[in-house]
C-alpha cells in the first residue's frame, strides 16, 4: 500500500497546488472555469480519442464488465436513494445524493491515474466505466429531477437527455475514436503527434483544475458530506467488487481497474448538474471537497486491497 500511496501522491499534489492557486486567488473562479472548459473540450478529448482509436471495439465493449460495473454502481445508487427517501428528501435531492455516491472523477483523475498505475492496458476497462457513467447515470439524474418536478418522461425530457449526450465531448471522442479504429486506418504521424502534444496537457491541466475548483467548494452539511463520501469511497468499490468478482466474474485485471475506478472521489460534474437545476448544490459541493481529501488515503487502500483478492 505504501508504494501505491507514493505513486498516487503526485496526482493529489497537483490537485493541492491547484487548490492553493484557487484559495489565494492566484487563479480566480473565472480563470478556473475557463481552464476546466479548455481541458474538457480539447486535451482530454484528444487523449480519449487517441486511446480509443488504438483500441478495437472488442477491447472496450466487454458485456460482462459493462453489466457487472453497472450492477454494482446501481446497487449503491439505489441504497443511497433509499436512505434519502427515509430521511424525507424529495426525488430531485435524492437523485443528487445518489449521483454523488455513484459517479467518480473518472475523466479528469481516473484515466491518467489508472494509466500510470496499470499501464495502457487499463484504458479499455476505464472506457467502459466512463461510458456507463456518462450514458446511464448522467441521463438518469436528468430524468429523475424532471420526474420529481412533475415534468414527466415526455419528449422535452428525452430531448434534454439526448442533447446532453450529443454535446458531451468525452462521448464524442470515444465514438470518433472507435469509428477510426473500426476503419483500420493508421493515425498519420503528424496527427498522432498533434494528439500526443495536446493530450499531454490533459493530466496536469485536469488535476490543477480539480484543485482550483475545490477552493470555491464549501464544507457545509458535513454529516451528509461524510455519509456521501463513505458511500462513494467505500460502498461503491465494495459493491462493484462483489459484482465483478462473484456475481458476474470478469478477467482479474479488468475487475481490478474497474474497482479502483469505483473508489475515485465524487466527480465535479455532479456539482455542475446540481447547480444547473438548483437542487442541493451545497451538499454536492461538500461531498466533492470531503471525498477528494479523504481519497488521498482511501484510493491507495482500495487498490492495495483489491490487488490481494
Amino acid at each position: 500500500m505504501v508504494d501505491i500511496f507514493f505513486r498516487t501522491l503526485p496526482f493529489f499534489a497537483i490537485i493541492g497546488l491547484g487548490y492553493w492557486a484557487g484559495r489565494t486567488r492566484f487563479f480566480t473562479e473565472e480563470a478556473t472555469a475557463y481552464l476546466t472548459k479548455f481541458v474538457f473540450f480539447f486535451p482530454l478529448s484528444a487523449m480519449i480519442f487517441r486511446f480509443a482509436a488504438n483500441l478495437s471495439f472488442a477491447e472496450i465493449f466487454d458485456p460482462r464488465l459493462v453489466l457487472g460495473y453497472l450492477g454494482g454502481t446501481l446497487a449503491v445508487y439505489l441504497l443511497v436513494t433509499l436512505v434519502a427517501i427515509l430521511r424525507g428528501l424529495d426525488m430531485p435531492t435524492a437523485a443528487v445524493e445518489a449521483q454523488c455516491a455513484a459517479i467518480g472523477n473518472v475523466g479528469f483523475l481516473g484515466l491518467p491515474m489508472m494509466a500510470m498505475l496499470f499501464g495502457e492496458a487499463s484504458i479499455g476497462p476505464m472506457m467502459v466505466v466512463l461510458s456507463v457513467d456518462l450514458v446511464v447515470f448522467s441521463s438518469l439524474i436528468v430524468i429523475l429531477i424532471n420526474l420529481g418536478r412533475g415534468s414527466g418522461l415526455g419528449l422535452a425530457t428525452l430531448r434534454l437527455v439526448a442533447l446532453g449526450l450529443l454535446r458531451n465531448p468525452m462521448i464524442l471522442a470515444i465514438c470518433a475514436g472507435l469509428i477510426w479504429s473500426a476503419a483500420e486506418v493508421p493515425i498519420p504521424v503528424p496527427m498522432n503527434d498533434f494528439l500526443s502534444i495536446l493530450g499531454g496537457a490533459a493530466t496536469p491541466g485536469a488535476l490543477f483544475a480539480i484543485g482550483a475548483s475545490l477552493a470555491s467548494k464549501s464544507a457545509e452539511r458535513m454529516q451528509i458530506a461524510l455519509w456521501l463520501s463513505f458511500a462513494k469511497l467505500v460502498l461503491h468499490p465494495v459493491f462493484v467488487a462483489v459484482s465483478l468478482l462473484f456475481l458476474l466474474p470478469v478477467a482479474p485485471f479488468s475487475a481490478t481497474v474497474a474497482i479502483a475506478a469505483a473508489a475515485l472521489p465524487v466527480a465535479g460534474n455532479v456539482y455542475m448538474l446540481a447547480q444547473h437545476y438548483g437542487v442541493a448544490p451545497h451538499r454536492a459541493s461538500a461531498a466533492i471537497l470531503v471525498s477528494t481529501i479523504i481519497s488521498i488515503l482511501t484510493v491507495p487502500m482500495v487498490i492495495s486491497w483489491v490487488s490481494t483478492l
